[in-house]
């Protein structure tokens, strides 16, 4: 398959980290399948991808309800696309202690985070299994590696798509499609405000974020030389190191006093 025929399909793509992905992908030359739920923000950006002389497909989908995810590949079956390059980008948190949050959307977000991503996951393999070439991206996140008080059922999602990416990854290890996660730590797109988490002590140490072209540039290169996974920026490697040597208590103990609210004692 040559380069022209190669496309990238990208969940969350219309801003932060997916969008800056996309952009990576566009500048390699691959044609884009964007996912997102606005249709009409995720029309401009294809435009905007657009200038880089590529294909650029917006489907406008809303990955909170798992039949979407099906309903996308239907869609890309019916044109004869199958896609090379998998990232599962889309996801989002919900700040609170779990007594006190809502259920429904807690259920939306393992829907987001989870369900949606193992549908497009099986589905892509299904199809790029008999051609023997692929790659993934899954997004994990430097929560995967600590339990998360006031952001448990985030922390948990992540937590489950880093045991998932690395498992299936073993399973494939005989076949050219390679599964690699990318950790960030705190980002500066728009998902502390989606998640309701500005109150968060770790908003103060906002300058000190990383940006999203930054993550996605270490996610992109991680892809492409076919990594198991890669940690985001200096500071979050740290992070996660001590997370590693803290029993788990501990590192929920140290996770609580970075994210209670900044209000709290």
């Amino acid at each position: 398959m040559d380069q022209n025929n190669k496309y990238a399909l990208i969940t969350g793509a219309s801003s932060g980290i997916g969008y800056e992905l996309a952009k990576l992908f566009a500048q390699d030359g691959y044609n884009l399948v964007i996912v997102g739920r606005n249709d009409d923000v995720l029309k401009q950006k294809a435009n905007e991808f657009r200038s880089f002389g590529i294909n650029v497909i917006p489907l406008a989908k809303n990955l909170f309800n798992p039949e979407e995810a099906y309903s996308l590949y239907a869609e890309l079956k019916q044109n004869k696309i199958s896609p090379e390059v998998l990232v599962n980008d889309a996801g989002q948190g919900l700040y609170g202690k779990f007594q006190d949050t809502e259920i429904h959307r807690e259920i939306d977000m393992v829907n987001l985070n989870i369900n949606s991503v193992l549908i497009l996951t099986k589905l892509f393999l299904k199809d790029r299994l008999p051609q023997n070439s692929g790659k993934i991206l899954n997004l994990a996140s430097i929560a995967s590696k600590a339990p998360g008080p006031w952001q448990s059922v985030y922390h948990g999602t992540k937590a489950f798509i880093l045991s998932w990416s690395e498992a299936i990854r073993e399973e494939l290890k005989d076949t050219n499609i390679t599964v690699t996660a990318l950790l960030p730590g705190p980002t500066d797109t728009d998902f502390f405000n989606k998640a309701d988490m500005n109150r968060s002590k770790i908003m103060e140490d906002k300058e000190n974020f990383s940006t999203a072209e930054e993550v996605a540039k270490d996610g992109f290169e991680a892809l492409m030389n076919g990594d198991d996974k890669i940690i985001s920026g200096l500071k979050n490697k740290l992070t996660v190191a001590m997370s590693n040597l803290a029993s788990d208590s501990m590192a929920a103990y140290r996770m609580n006093e970075m994210q209670k609210p900044m209000d709290e004692k």
